[in-house]
């Protein structure tokens, strides 16, 4: 019988992790190795060791609306897209508000979880943590890793020949705080993500020329959408959702290319993905195309090579004076706590999981991986989400997971190959809910409610969705739901 439940990190996942446990009457002990909750929203001026690290003007991508915690909205009079700090004040309001800090070791460090030799029958597991020098070993009955993979960068450098005559700077975008330092400079930025765009677009202001180098392009979004409306808010809806899968897929394809090139032609900008119906997340940038009209930032293909101060691209065109280059290529999914690291498997980052949640190899379904699935929608709601669905799923309820069921399998086609840990986001939602009984019931609200169930069909799939039926459901929800474009609007 599941009671004690360690829980690695208290981020965002690792705090709806210490309440879902609390809500079921178990008993969560969160480690956390700094002194604060937050994770990757926690800024600090220097990156620091093992922890995540985001830049000093971090915005957030997803809206108020739609990556609250589905019962703890955000206040009414915060703005649609949030600085960090503020987001990072409304995190530390949810561990107050659910009292949720008693539970929370600070300053502890996870060294190793490791199967106890009983784990074939008992599923414990035997937790090693460090604080103040003193390490400590525990037993617990399930471990829930809620670490992000934001922590280990990627730095590829020996696809960058050269690399090490060059005389310039060179760094990973996790060390980047802020732009200062880069005035009258020419930079170079590598990698078409949201942490690459976003350091292309602010370095531009300060210094004498930015150049943003892709391998594979990327379709470039608008946080503010049709009316000035948040793009979530209209984009992510039961409705489209339905409409997408049902289509034939070559129509699809054609629509989602025609919405993305909606406010420019990508293909005009060098931004144009190499695949073009690929559904690979989108990068949320509403100043990069200006940019690049405006020629503070000139897009390159990938490097070809580095010299001592200049760059071969891939197209034959050199640039000289190169003074830095930022390397926004990424991060890698480690463990390095996980004694067997086969355990959440992570080959070419291919992580094989039971729902995007647990390791299917486990003889006892006692581990849960909070937060890697990356869909187009929020981690706060869905992390609450994946969070609910495993401690039922630690107690015997949720959907007993079969030998080897692979999460990779259900993946609908249209993600590809390249990012295994990728899924349509209602989809997923849906999958999850329909296991522990609270989906909502389109066919019930649209006899009972039909208000409501019409904002529940064609309205944004906000996160108040999955707290209104079934267990756990809060009694806030229905009035949430229907108020949320008053909250958008003021």
């Amino acid at each position: 019988m599941v009671r004690r439940v360690a829980v690695v990190g208290a981020g965002v996942s690792g705090l709806a992790a210490t309440k879902c446990c609390l809500e079921e009457g178990l008993e969560p002990t969160c480690f956390e190795q700094s002194e604060d909750v937050g994770g990757l929203w926690r800024y600090t001026d220097q990156a620091e060791e093992g922890r995540a690290s985001i830049y000093r003007t971090v915005f957030t991508n997803s809206c108020k609306e739609m990556m609250c915690y589905p019962d703890f909205p955000f206040p009414d009079d915060h703005p649609n897209y949030m600085h960090n700090a503020r987001l990072q004040h409304y995190i530390c309001k949810y561990a107050e508000h659910f009292d949720l800090l008693r539970h929370v070791r600070f300053k502890t460090l996870v060294t190793k979880v490791k199967k106890r030799p009983d784990f074939s029958v008992t599923g414990q597991w035997e937790v090693v943590t460090q604080r103040d020098g003193k390490e400590e070993t525990a037993v617990f009955d399930a471990v829930m890793v809620c670490s992000g993979h934001h922590v280990y960068p990627n730095l590829p450098l020996a696809d960058f020949p050269g690399i090490q005559k060059f005389k310039g700077c060179y760094f990973h975008s996790r060390e980047y705080k802020e732009p200062e330092k880069f005035r009258g400079k020419k930079v170079l930025v590598i990698g078409l993500g949201n942490s690459g765009c976003d350091i292309a677009v602010e370095l531009s202001a300060v210094a004498s020329q930015v150049y943003l180098s892709s391998r594979s392009g990327s379709w470039v979004m608008s946080r503010v959408w049709d009316n000035g409306y948040p793009w979530d808010m209209l984009v992510i809806t039961r409705f489209r959702t339905w409409l997408g899968n049902t289509l034939p897929r070559a129509l699809s394809d054609w629509l989602y290319v025609r919405g993305m090139n909606r406010s420019f032609k990508h293909e005009n900008f060098g931004l144009m993905p190499l695949n073009r119906t690929s559904r690979k997340e989108p990068v949320f940038n509403d100043d990069l195309p200006s940019r690049i009209a405006c020629g503070v930032v000139v897009m390159k293909p990938n490097v070809k090579e580095f010299r001592e101060t200049s760059v071969l691209f891939q197209d034959g065109t050199v640039q000289d004076d190169v003074d830095a280059v930022v390397f926004a290529t990424g991060y890698s999914y480690t463990y390095p706590f996980m004694e067997d690291d086969s355990i959440i498997k992570s080959r070419d980052n291919q992580v094989t999981l039971y729902k995007g949640i647990l390791p299917p190899q486990l003889e006892k379904p006692t581990m849960a991986v909070i937060g890697l699935v990356q869909s187009l929608g929020p981690i706060i709601p869905t992390a609450d989400l994946q969070c609910r669905w495993a401690v039922k799923v630690f107690q015997g309820r949720g959907g007993k997971p079969k030998a080897v069921p692979l999460f990779l399998s259900s993946l609908p086609r249209r993600y590809g190959n390249s990012t295994t840990l990728q899924t349509d986001y209602i989809t997923y939602m849906d999958e999850l809910a329909s296991a522990i009984g609270v989906k909502p019931s389109v066919l019930k609200l649209l006899l009972t409610d039909p208000r409501l169930a019409l904002e529940v069909i064609f309205g944004p799939c906000s996160p108040y969705q999955f707290r209104l039926m079934g267990p756990g459901k809060w009694s806030g929800a229905r009035k949430a739901i229907l108020t949320q474009w008053d909250r958008t609007l003021q």
